[in-house]
């Protein structure tokens, strides 16, 4: 062993202090061990790379005949957002093309999806590698949790839990306003029921937070004195046992949402009509 090697177990605070078993091997599992930390980097990179380009293409993100709106650019507040897509007005000119014209609300929801505790678990493991893997030694000789950059961010979840709230509300107004005719009055379409089932998913996703279930229920002494709040905190936790789930199927939703927005605003399909 070498002196730097003793050195770094001496005054490390990681898995190569001098507390920890002295194991050469990085670790004894025989397993794959390593496929799970793989398979959620290619599952995270996909979806970002893909709401990355969406959000700045700037194309095909209205219809206007069916009122729909792609999430990705939900709210959409500039006058650079093509007529009918700002339903809250334009409170902000033209918008340079080095902002995605969703720029109010696709930091906070980044934030809130980066800060969240199932996905602080994914990309921990996969990225950070802190660990990579159960019994799997990490490559860093010091370990200071979430008390210094970056991941001290981590602790402002809470804030962006509320802001994720106000958000999923508006997509909630855009899939109301998606059941629309062509020729104005009710209507409905698949892309109405597409945007309806994105929108029921992300509030199960938001609301199964763990944020929002200390919110309703974690400082409480007595849930006898309080049943309403008791048992929307009961509600709560079962849907918390679903949040990983719901974290990965909301990926998947948002993604199909944009897509067939983005086909029927193209021209490229027409939009299956029930209603109209």
């Amino acid at each position: 062993m070498s002196a730097a090697t003793t050195a770094t177990r001496d005054s490390g605070t990681g898995v190569l202090s001098k507390t920890r078993a002295r194991i050469a091997t990085r670790t004894l599992r025989t397993d794959r061990w390593w496929l799970p930390p793989v398979l959620t980097v290619l599952g995270l990179a996909a979806f970002v790379i893909y709401a990355t380009i969406r959000s700045y293409v700037r194309t095909a993100y209205w219809v206007s005949d069916y009122h729909y709106l792609t999430p990705f650019y939900s709210p959409c507040l500039s006058t650079s957002c093509v007529e009918g897509s700002s339903h809250f007005g334009t409170p902000f000119g033209e918008i340079p093309a080095i902002l995605p014209l969703g720029f109010v609300a696709l930091p906070f929801l980044l934030g809130f999806r980066l800060t969240c505790y199932y996905y602080r678990k994914a990309y921990y493991r996969s990225v950070w590698l802190s660990p990579p893997a159960c019994a799997v030694a990490e490559p860093h000789t010091r370990y200071t949790g979430e008390t210094r950059l970056p991941l001290i961010v981590q602790n402002v979840h809470r804030y962006f839990f509320y802001i994720a709230l106000i958000v999923t509300v508006i997509n909630t107004y855009d899939a109301i306003g998606a059941y629309h005719g062509a020729s104005g009055g009710f209507g409905m379409g698949l892309g109405s029921l597409i945007l309806t089932g994105n929108v029921i998913l992300l509030w199960a996703y938001t609301l199964s937070c763990h944020s929002c279930r200390h919110a309703v229920g974690g400082r409480l002494k007595h849930f006898s004195a309080h049943p309403v709040r008791y048992w929307l905190w009961t509600q709560i936790s079962k849907l918390n046992t679903r949040h990983m789930t719901f974290a990965w199927v909301t990926l998947g939703t948002l993604v199909l949402t944009d897509c067939y927005v983005m086909l029927v605003a193209s021209g490229t399909i027409s939009d299956l009509r029930f209603i109209d």
